[in-house]
């Protein structure tokens, strides 16, 4: 073998072994040269920051963990978050505690959460207002629907919000069709007294959300992320009437628990609810909202460190992520006790459990 063909085939060996990882290390897909999202397979670390425009308006100030003012994003960038999720009503108030979170200020969040190189979640939560396990109230403009026209309504505005996202250059990564759902949504004829109606009314959103947006992973969402057997009742039903959908979300707040807020009471429950869930249903899981009292700030960042763990700790790959809800949230501007923002506008360390 002469020296030219030696070299040739030195380099040759050099460029198999070191450029690919090279590459895969710097988020570099091979002929672009430019950034991935594609580190879009990585473990999903985030926030629902739905409040954020609101505080905005109103003055609040966010500052990093040195003082100096921030924006919101890059503050939960710097501290490891991925993701960012946000809420959408229908023809929702202006109303600072129950209102907003419309189709355009959605839009606009999820154009800064792409121009920060942040990953999105949507979550139609079917309501004006507040959609959760203790309402599932039918927007207005729904009201005295048939039950055809009410899934025509449904499709229509999920595929109008989608077609807005897209249109803005936005491709979600993960959609929710309704938020915390155990007992159904769009009530009365999405409760889960009549599971052949609610299913219906999912395959819509789902059938909407792929038309407009395919690669798009839909979350069919319930609360009390540790309780197996309601989980086991909700996904069992939702199989027997043919729901579709991609990912199970979960909520998971101790504090909320049976007056029990020692996370380590019910962590377990928790990673074998993750688990359990994988493997029976042959889906992937995610915890989509999770949070702790900011006043017990070492106790809300072991919890989520141990939440973190027992998502990863799901076989196969099939646990996606974690995602705090508002933990900008400061109760000084919203009364929310479970944000991981202090009063002096600094996140707390809870968030560097995310690092």
């Amino acid at each position: 073998m002469n020296l030219n063909i030696r070299k040739s085939v030195l380099f040759f060996i050099f460029c198999c072994l070191f450029v690919p990882y090279s590459c895969a290390n710097n988020g570099i897909t091979e002929g672009t040269g430019t950034p991935e999202i594609a580190d879009t397979m990585a473990f999903s670390k985030g926030a629902d920051i739905s409040w954020l425009p609101q505080m905005e308006a109103s003055g609040y100030k966010f500052y990093n963990n040195q003082g100096a003012e921030e924006d919101c994003f890059k503050i939960l960038k710097d501290l490891g978050m991925n993701t960012i999720r946000l809420r959408t009503f229908v023809n929702p108030s202006d109303d600072k505690a129950s209102g907003h979170c419309s189709k355009d200020e959605t839009v606009a969040m999820a154009v800064r959460a792409r121009n920060s190189g942040m990953r999105v979640m949507i979550d139609f939560h079917y309501s004006d207002s507040w959609a959760d396990p203790g309402k599932q109230r039918k927007p207005k403009a729904w009201e005295g629907l048939n039950f055809t026209d009410l899934k025509q309504a449904l499709y229509d505005y999920t595929f109008d919000v989608m077609t807005a996202l897209k249109n803005a250059g936005i491709t979600p990564e993960w959609v929710q069709v309704g938020n915390e759902i155990p007992g159904g949504m769009v009530y009365p004829e999405g409760s889960t007294d009549n599971w052949p109606q609610l299913v219906q009314l999912i395959n819509e959103g789902y059938k909407a959300i792929k038309t407009v947006s395919p690669d798009s992973k839909v979350i069919l969402h319930i609360d009390q992320g540790n309780n197996n057997a309601r989980f086991r009742w909700w996904f069992d039903n939702a199989k027997a009437n043919g729901a579709k959908y991609d990912v199970i979300g979960l909520s998971y707040y101790p504090y909320w628990l049976d007056g029990h807020p020692d996370y380590t009471l019910s962590i377990d429950d928790l990673g074998n609810n993750l688990k359990d869930m994988a493997s029976r249903y042959g889906k992937e899981v995610m915890v989509v909202e999770v949070g702790g009292e900011d006043t017990k700030v070492q106790n809300t960042y072991d919890m989520l460190k141990a939440v973190i763990q027992k998502v990863k700790e799901v076989p196969n790959g099939k646990g996606l992520g974690v995602l705090y809800w508002e933990p900008e949230g400061a109760r000084s501007w919203s009364h929310y006790g479970l944000s991981a923002w202090g009063d002096d506008g600094k996140p707390t360390k809870a968030l560097e459990a995310f690092l």
